[in-house]
């Protein structure tokens, strides 16, 4: 027989002031969004071109957006669309949990699009700066998905394994913390350095291009030690729903890195 680790069993909800609560689900939103505005102002102070201060923080607003209706429009649309159909009055329902990353990436896209245009700033810089606060947002969902106890992995033996509340008697793979890890904090670094140390920046589109990489890398891999959901299951064969997202995703972001040439120099400029 196997050992397991103890879930450390924390109530999903904060506090609750009668009939509003705080919820850990939420307030892994609000601490990604503002410590990822927070790193894209430092940014913007020249580590990133083409962005400045003022528009970081109106950016924020548009991010949110995006995030948010993007974010639960791809789960209604990619997990559950059957559901919605017939409960249409649940899609606004966000506080019980249901986004999708995808669809939350689709939204950002389509507000960074036109934030960029309205502004007339470079999109391709607009986005690098975006995909290098990103991985920070990751982070703290996937905490909050473990401390839910949900999204949790398949059953294991590996002596790491641990029971979560609803998923039954077996242990299984904390596949939250790995998704923490790789799309989180691992991705978050590659970024970093790629930032401070290589100047990728340079070129607009490489940090972008390196972050659907990374991140579509990353689920791929996860999804092999996560179960899938109950209510959509494998698409086909052992393939998930995640899998199948994340391959268009590193398909452009290997376009956006190639596109760019990053292995020939840049050109000089006339002052030498």
């Amino acid at each position: 027989m196997s050992l397991a680790l103890a879930f450390p069993n924390l109530d999903p909800v904060i506090v609750s002031f009668g009939p509003v609560a705080i919820r850990w689900y939420a307030l892994a939103y609000v601490i990604g969004l503002v410590l990822g505005w927070r790193y894209i102002r430092y940014l913007a102070k020249g580590a990133v071109p083409g962005l400045n201060q003022r528009a970081a923080d109106d950016f924020l607003v548009w991010c949110t957006l995006g995030v948010i209706l993007g974010g639960r429009l791809g789960y209604v649309i990619f997990y559950q669309p059957g559901y919605f159909i017939d409960h249409p009055g649940q899609i606004p329902v966000i506080w019980q949990g249901g986004m999708s990353f995808h669809g939350g990436m689709l939204g950002v896209i389509a507000a960074l699009l036109l934030f960029a245009r309205l502004r007339k700033l470079n999109v391709l810089s607009v986005a690098d700066a975006a995909a290098c606060a990103v991985p920070i947002g990751l982070f703290f969902g996937r905490i909050a998905n473990f401390i839910n106890g949900e999204l949790y992995g398949r059953a294991s033996d590996v002596s790491w394994a641990m029971v979560f509340p609803s998923g039954g008697p077996a242990p299984r793979h904390p596949s939250q913390l790995y998704e923490a890890f790789g799309e989180g904090l691992l991705l978050f670094i590659v970024l970093t350095v790629l930032v401070f140390v290589f100047r990728a920046s340079r070129r607009p589109g490489v940090l972008t291009g390196v972050f659907l990489i990374g991140y579509g890398l990353s689920r791929i891999v996860v999804e092999l030690f996560r179960e899938p959901d109950a209510f959509l299951g494998f698409i086909f064969g052992g393939i998930s729903m995640g899998q199948i997202l994340s391959l268009p995703m590193i398909l452009f972001g290997l376009y956006l890195v190639l596109r760019t040439r990053p292995w020939r120099p840049l050109p000089q400029s006339a002052g030498g």
